[in-house]
């Protein structure tokens, strides 16, 4: 019973400090996202958002958002990055310049 009652709570802790990057807003390589616009958007989507939402996109631990354009506007994406939605915590670590980069990319796609 220990041991299942701490692997439990040992995957949720890996799951919550896979959704979030500490604070960070790079992976701690030193290197600045690329001018703002998509490609920007892109490499801080795969630093902030897929853990869960995926590399592609796709979805896992959360919700594909290959669709999200179809479904969101850019200023409702960058809400949901900012506020959180539904169970998804706000993203920590982003500003809202950086959300917005985000967004692009999630809508465009």
């Amino acid at each position: 019973m220990k041991k299942t009652l701490l692997a439990g709570i040992f995957g949720l802790m890996m799951v919550i400090a896979a959704c979030g990057n500490g604070g960070e807003g790079t992976e701690g390589n030193g290197a600045e996202p690329e001018a703002n616009g998509t490609a920007a958007g892109e490499e801080l989507y795969q630093q902030n958002c897929a853990q869960c939402h995926g590399g592609d996109l796709s979805g896992g631990g959360a919700p594909g958002l290959q669709d999200a354009g179809a479904d969101y506007d850019q200023d409702e994406v960058v809400s949901i990055i900012l506020e959180g939605y539904g169970s998804m915590a706000p993203v920590q670590g982003v500003d809202e310049g950086e959300a917005e980069d985000i967004a692009e990319f999630v809508v465009e796609q």
